[in-house]
């Protein structure tokens, strides 16, 4: 009789039991695996999108310092640049204008001036190097008589216009190129001041 034979065989009703709480077991199973797998891709998306927050962030931020950096660089380049040539043109190329213009304006302001008040004698008192350049251009009116007198006490682009005995101007381009000139100089001063402090 062969051994088998004499133990009782469960077999059948393991195989049984074994299906059953397997199924039940894998169902278990899954849902906590599914439940597992969203807990750990939610926990994952949240730091992913925490870290790529804090990326954007920090690069945004090395970005606006570059700018700043790029744009004050290239701010004071562009002043440094500058520099040069506004002193030239405040210089050398505005009193050339103001000299090469003087007459003219001197003749448009006592133009000005007769039109307001009619036909007087005029005065006019000039540096000795404008008055060629101012009796050039003056008309020669009979109607109006002019004296241009010469005075070396006066600068050049300096004159004084008397028109009768009431009107008196006077035209200083010396006074308004020094006033060109020192703003043009207090301008450099405070940028350079300020791109110093912004460094």
């Amino acid at each position: 009789m062969p051994v088998a034979d004499l133990l009782e065989d469960f077999g059948d009703s393991l195989a049984a039991t074994d299906e059953a709480m397997t199924d039940v077991m894998i169902e278990d199973q899954k849902l906590d695996a599914f439940e597992r797998g969203y807990q750990a891709g939610w926990e994952d998306s949240t730091k992913a999108q925490a870290d790529s927050a804090e990326r954007i962030s920090e690069d945004f931020a090395r970005n606006l310092r570059d700018l700043s950096f790029t744009y004050q660089e290239a701010f004071a380049g562009i002043i440094a640049g500058m520099e040069p040539m506004m002193r030239q043109i405040v210089e050398v190329v505005l009193p050339q204008i103001a000299k090469d213009t003087l007459a003219e304006r001197v003749a448009g302001i006592l133009m000005q001036e007769i039109a307001a008040h009619g036909h007087q004698p005029v005065e006019l008192v000039i540096a000795p190097e404008s008055a060629e350049a101012l009796r050039a251009i003056l008309p020669d009116d009979p109607t109006m008589p002019t004296e241009i007198r010469e005075d070396s006490s006066l600068a050049e682009g300096q004159v004084q216009l008397a028109l009768g005995t009431s009107i008196e101007r006077e035209i200083d381009l010396q006074e308004v190129l020094g006033a060109i000139a020192t703003a043009v100089e207090g301008f450099f001063q405070e940028t350079s001041q300020s791109l110093k402090e912004t460094a």
